[in-house]
This record gives C-alpha cells, structure tokens and sequence, in this order.
C-alpha cells in the first residue's frame, strides 16, 4: 500500500510539468553567460499541426543566434534594447527580440526549437528569465505567455512561459 501511495505521489509531483507543452530542456542557466535554449513542443492545437513558433526575447537576453531547422523557415525580428549592453567590449544597443520559425509540426509528434544567447547581469542568481511563447495553428493557437507574479507558483498559470532559473556562475 505504501508503495502505491509513494507512486500516485510521485506521479502527482510529476503532473504539472508533463502539463507544461512548451518547455526549456534545460531549467538552469549561470547568471552572465551564454545559455543554449532548447524549446520543446510536445503537441499542436487541438489536433492541428504547429504551422508557427515564436519565442520572445526578453530585454537583457542578447547576442541571439538561432539554429536553422531542416523543412522550417527562420526569421529573426530585431530591434532596440531598453539600455546598452557591453557584450566582450562592444556595446549592443539593438539585437534580436523575436525568433520565428514556420513549417510543420503535425499533432502526433514532438520537435525542439534551439537557439543560443548570452543572459546579461540584468539577471541576477535566483531570477527566472521567461521565453513567452506562441503556436501557431490554422484554426488557433497555443500562447505560452503567461509569467507568473513574484512568488507565484507557475503551475498555477493555465499558459505559463516556459522559463530558466539563473544560478551564481561558479555553480556550474
């Protein structure tokens, strides 16, 4: 009996990220660095195919270069940054601010969208940085937008953003 309970928990514990359906493989990142992003689509719209992403970069997230996907078009949307960053002695005043990619992802499979970025002090260790993130359907979509209220549990959110909680640098 005891292990049924511990299982039931366990898959209890389990549920509210298996909810999640746009996901960063990696949950942490070290505060300052660069950060290679691994966004994970796991379904479509209600049955539809995923015909659109797009990620939002947040400000203090610079220096983006996605990765081209095979069968899938790429657009990055650029613009300027709210203040200038020092990026290895070169200051950034604009950079990408949206990443785009257009193709196909029938319902019944399950694809990564990578990209890499340097996250800026303007994170500190113990922030989370959110990627708000939208599938685009025929008929509809799925927004992973919402970023959860200071102290907020983000399971609560029926779309949450998915996020990357940045360590101190030396614990990675």
């Amino acid at each position: 009996m005891k292990c049924l309970i511990a299982t039931v928990a366990t898959l209890m514990l389990g549920a509210p990220a298996a909810l999640a359906h746009a996901t960063l493989e990696q949950s942490e990142a070290p505060e300052g660095a660069t950060y290679k992003a691994v966004m994970r689509i796991g379904h479509g719209c209600d049955g539809e195919p995923t015909q659109k992403l797009r990620v939002q970069i947040p400000e203090g997230v610079i220096s983006v270069k996605p990765m081209p996907k095979a069968g899938w078009a790429l657009e990055t949307v650029k613009g300027a940054y709210e203040k200038e960053y020092d990026y290895f002695g070169t200051k950034l005043t604009e950079g990408v601010k949206e990443l785009v990619w257009t193709g196909e992802l029938p319902e019944e499979y399950y694809d990564e969208f990578v990209f890499r970025a340097t996250i800026t002090e303007a994170f500190p260790a113990g922030s989370t940085v959110y990627f708000p993130t939208v599938q685009e359907c025929a008929n509809g979509a799925e927004r992973w937008i919402e970023i959860p209220a200071e102290g907020q549990d983000p399971h609560e959110l029926e779309g949450p953003a998915p996020g990357v909680k940045i360590v101190p640098a030396a614990a990675h």
